[in-house]
């Protein structure tokens, strides 16, 4: 019923972010007199809001300057002209042709035909970018975005834990937690939980996770190969009792001679650490979305 449930939940999801994207005007071709006009004020600054991060930004002219304060948001305004700046470069500056502004994100792509304002005080400050002035970009069909990633992980963490966690090792009044592993498409999501019994809150340092030989003969003959995940649900760095998280990566596979590991590492002076092995028929009993 809970399996159900979860999947019921993630496909829905799924079919929403599939169906938000396709709405999207999707056109062979885009003029510049079919973009949406922005009003921006020598003075201003303009903060265009993206619902994910932002890949790269062009600007069409050296009218406009900008830059990215955050992964989400870029930063407009009109090139600031000084009187000490030489008589050609005052020129290049053109208010009647400020020219276009071009957003590259994961998923799509916006772009808008910029215009002079004289009133500052009508000046725009901050615009959120609208699903009409999205045009898709083609993907990989496997590929998912940081949005689409986060809504299946929230999903996930939603669902309450009532079975028995697929594994789990406890060390130094410190329990590391697997309670499922689920596979979409080409990603797998990692379902872990953390507790700490003791009176003293965790610091984390690291959590790092790798692929190791089984069995280790020699020091020198052991292979490790790290494993990143592309996406993690929380950046927390600390808990008192108990932490949830989900860590997504791509799909891989690894041979019987091998086991995954997972190493919770502790900020010094404390350096408490505990590491989970994980067989790979564990992750065989991934479920699927």
């Amino acid at each position: 019923m809970i399996k159900n449930s979860i999947k019921n939940l993630i496909c829905g999801i799924f079919l929403f972010s599939s169906a938000s994207t396709f709405a999207q005007t999707e056109t062979a071709e885009r003029r510049v007199t079919d973009l949406t006009n922005l009003e921006i004020s020598r003075g201003v600054s303009l903060h265009i809001i993206s619902p994910e991060p932002i890949q790269f930004v062009d600007l069409s002219t050296n009218n406009l300057t900008g830059d990215l304060p955050a992964e989400n948001i870029a930063r407009i305004k009109i090139t600031e002209v000084s009187d000490s700046d030489s008589l050609a470069t005052k020129r290049d500056i053109d208010i009647d042709d400020l020219g276009v502004i071009t957003i590259v994100c994961q998923s799509y792509m916006a772009q808008y035909k910029v215009n002079y304002l004289d009133f500052k005080r009508d000046a725009v400050t901050n615009i959120q970018i609208q699903p009409e002035d999205m045009q898709p970009l083609e993907y990989p069909k496997m590929a998912f975005s940081s949005t689409e990633l986060q809504k299946f992980s929230l999903n996930i963490l939603r669902q309450k834990i009532v079975n028995k966690p697929m594994r789990e090792v406890k060390s130094l009044k410190l329990t590391m937690q697997i309670n499922n592993v689920y596979v979409v498409n080409d990603y797998m999501f990692l379902d872990m939980t953390f507790l700490n019994s003791s009176n003293l809150g965790y610091d984390i340092d690291d959590l790092k996770f790798s692929v190791e030989d089984k069995k280790i003969y020699k020091a020198t003959n052991n292979q490790s190969i790290a494993l990143i995940p592309v996406y993690q649900l929380y950046n927390q760095k600390q808990f008192r009792k108990s932490y949830r998280n989900i860590y997504v990566f791509k799909k891989f596979t690894y041979p019987n001679s091998k086991v995954m590991k997972i190493r919770l590492l502790e900020e010094q002076l404390s350096g408490r650490a505990i590491e989970m092995t994980v067989k790979y028929s564990d992750i065989l009993k991934a479920d699927t979305f």
